[in-house]
């Protein structure tokens, strides 16, 4: 029978050789002065061996309790080197399936359900970013503590509301996963309660005439690369969602017909969208074609042609400019429409309700399609921006008289 002493003193010879304890345990060592713990026993009548580990990492103790769990397997028929293979092969399917794989997985899969681009990308982002401490490991072992230190870390920066999106997300996965048979259970559900709540925060904006004509003459001056300048020239004339955008595509829009057609999957109601394009927009455009033209996208980034502007590269331009995120930001200017042609203008507001896309619905109940009230659009979109032109050039402007719905 082996002791620790004895195992201590065991020395390598010129070839392997084998030291025996009990009940078929024996350590084997080897010329290098390796110890490895090995387990003979007989399977369907033929001796075989099966290795449990390296000594010291692995003790006397642990080797004799390996050796008893694997004596208890030979006892009920198990063939241990099928066991071992099943084993790796357990493990392996666990390491590859990793929190992050899985997540990419689960917004590949809602990208081609319809999921707008701009989710998923900013999805990619927190699992990639914010989510990296828990990225390589296996979802099934992701704890309720580890996803929780993640997110505290983000509350610490000072972003809350991306913390809960965050946490919403890493729910999302995790029931993905026990759908497809990769976890047992959901820890995001724990730390429901467990964030800070963010606070309630508009898109900040400028609604003031005056403030919205410095405003477009600060764009208008801005010394950037052309693509972003007219993104910076547009969106207040076009006022969709930053997203809807950034991935403009030329072959949704007709110039000689004045329009913008966004697919329904681009689209946060799901539906698609007439946007009605003034004289001016069209002229942005015309000009941008020469550019970007021969591309896919309308405002491309500067790496490459094949992806769209970033994010941030409306609000970095803003922000150049001298407003902050508290002043207005590249959503802003939606609102900034909403207010202004309202109040202003006098446009019905279910016209620019439905121009911006909106829920909008009849006096039946009926949602408008994406050509309810479009020769008026067309009006109020000219109208708009022709306003926009006089508030940059510090016009008198005339205030419109209130259409009837």
């Amino acid at each position: 029978m082996l002791t620790d002493t004895k195992l201590r003193t065991l020395k390598p010879r010129e070839k392997v050789y084998r030291v025996a304890d009990t009940n078929g345990l024996c350590i084997e060592v080897r010329p290098t002065g390796a110890k490895l713990w090995r387990y003979r026993y007989r399977h369907a009548g033929k001796p075989s061996m099966a290795a449990l580990g390296e000594y010291p990492t692995m003790s006397l103790a642990e080797a004799r309790s390996e050796r008893d769990q694997a004596r208890a397997q030979v006892k009920e028929g198990l063939n241990l080197a099928h066991v071992a293979k099943a084993e790796r092969a357990a493990r392996m399917e666990r390491a590859s399936n990793t929190f992050a794989s899985v997540a990419l997985e689960f917004l590949a899969k809602r990208e081609k359900e319809g999921m707008g681009m701009d989710s998923v990308e900013r999805g990619r982002r927190l699992v990639e970013k914010d989510l990296a401490s828990i990225c390589n490991l296996p979802v099934a072992e992701v704890s309720a503590t580890m996803l929780l230190a993640a997110l505290r870390k983000m509350e610490k920066r000072g972003i809350v509301e991306s913390a809960h999106r965050a946490r919403g997300l890493a729910g999302q996965v995790f029931r993905y996963a026990i759908a497809t048979g990769r976890a047992e259970r959901n820890p995001a559900a724990d730390l429901i309660g467990a964030l800070e709540r963010p606070k309630t925060k508009h898109f900040a904006s400028i609604i003031l005439p005056s403030k919205i004509g410095e405003l477009l003459r600060s764009i208008y001056n801005y010394q950037g690369s052309l693509v972003t300048i007219a993104a910076l020239k547009l969106a207040p004339m076009v006022f969709v969602r930053p997203g809807e955008l950034r991935y403009a595509e030329w072959s949704e829009i007709n110039l000689d017909e004045a329009v913008w057609d966004i697919p329904a999957e681009k689209m946060k109601m799901k539906q698609p969208h007439l946007v009605p394009l003034s004289d001016q927009a069209v002229s942005i455009l015309r000009e941008l074609h020469l550019l970007t033209g021969g591309g896919k996208y309308v405002f491309p980034g500067v790496r490459s042609m094949r992806r769209p502007i970033s994010e941030n590269t409306v609000n970095a331009a803003l922000r150049y400019m001298g407003y902050d995120s508290d002043t207005m930001t590249g959503h802003g200017f939606r609102a900034m429409a909403r207010t202004v042609l309202d109040e202003e203008l006098g446009f019905p507001v279910d016209h620019i309700e439905h121009q911006l896309a909106h829920a909008v619905k009849d006096a039946n109940g009926r949602a408008y399609n994406r050509t309810s009230h479009l020769p008026a659009r067309r009006k109020m979109m000219q109208a708009w921006a022709d306003y926009l032109d006089s508030l940059r050039v510090g016009a008198k402007v005339i205030q419109l008289e209130r259409e009837s719905a």
